[in-house]
């Protein structure tokens, strides 16, 4: 693995910050639950680790689920609003995946939207894989490149293929978009058997479309319950794909 620049790194990382906003948009504050609820059969008790806070929703969440919760988040400013909404009881950790060293090992790690931003998946996988217990399980979440409301941008000319960077990609600082087969190559060429794949609420609108519309007459509850349903009979068609896999043997 290629030592990291971590300069370079933060200056991306400050430059994609302004994309995030103060707060969590409507959609992806609503996919942390769908997330949870995911994922709630899956889990291992014990120590838990999150990779990447972001403005602290899901973290609130697993706060909620974990007594023993550890974040590791590379900026200074997401450590500080997720801990005004935490309090004490979460540990936090600055450091970037590639200099993170501890001596604590963890049941699980949750490591949702992140791996599409660091410069070497792989490489990042395998330092996770290292802090699972021997019964540990590492939960990676990304975007999914084949979601119909991407399949709609390629035919409206927006995307010239459905794993182009958008707009909105570049500017949260994405590096890549994965389908369901990239993800799982990438998590088992870091040494990681795969034990279950999936994905996480139908997608047949953008995220700012979401975001106009949750609340409203056209997108209220039932729809969205809906389309989360829908979602788990059809991975390829979903906001968010997954791969839970476990400690190498």
């Amino acid at each position: 693995m290629t030592p990291l620049d971590t300069a370079s790194e933060q200056e991306r990382l400050d430059a994609a910050l302004a994309s995030y906003g103060e707060t969590a948009a409507p959609f992806d504050a609503a996919m942390r639950g769908y997330m949870m609820r995911t994922f709630e059969p899956f889990w291992r008790e014990g120590p838990c680790l999150q990779v990447g806070c972001a403005h602290g929703d899901q973290t609130s969440l697993l706060a909620a689920r974990f007594a023993d919760l550890t974040v590791l988040e590379p900026t200074a400013a997401f450590i500080a609003e997720t801990r005004r909404r935490v309090g004490e009881a979460v540990r936090f950790e600055q450091a970037f995946i590639e200099t993170y060293a501890t001596e604590r090992r963890f049941d699980t790690i949750v490591f949702s939207h992140v791996l599409e931003h660091v410069e070497d998946a792989a490489a990042c996988l395998a330092r996770l894989a290292a802090l699972l217990t021997p019964t540990g399980r590492l939960f990676t979440v990304v975007p999914n490149a084949e979601a119909p409301s991407r399949r709609i941008a390629v035919k409206m000319g927006v995307l010239s293929h459905l794993e182009a960077l958008s707009a909105d990609d570049i500017a949260a600082g994405h590096r890549r978009v994965y389908r369901l087969d990239t993800l799982a190559r990438d998590v088992r060429a870091a040494g990681l058997p795969v034990v279950h794949t999936g994905g996480i609420f139908y997608k047949p609108l953008a995220n700012f479309q979401f975001d106009a519309l949750i609340g409203g007459p056209l997108v209220g509850e039932a729809f969205m319950e809906g389309c989360y349903q829908l979602g788990r009979e059809d991975a390829a068609a979903c906001a968010s794909i997954y791969v839970i896999a476990e400690a190498p043997r």
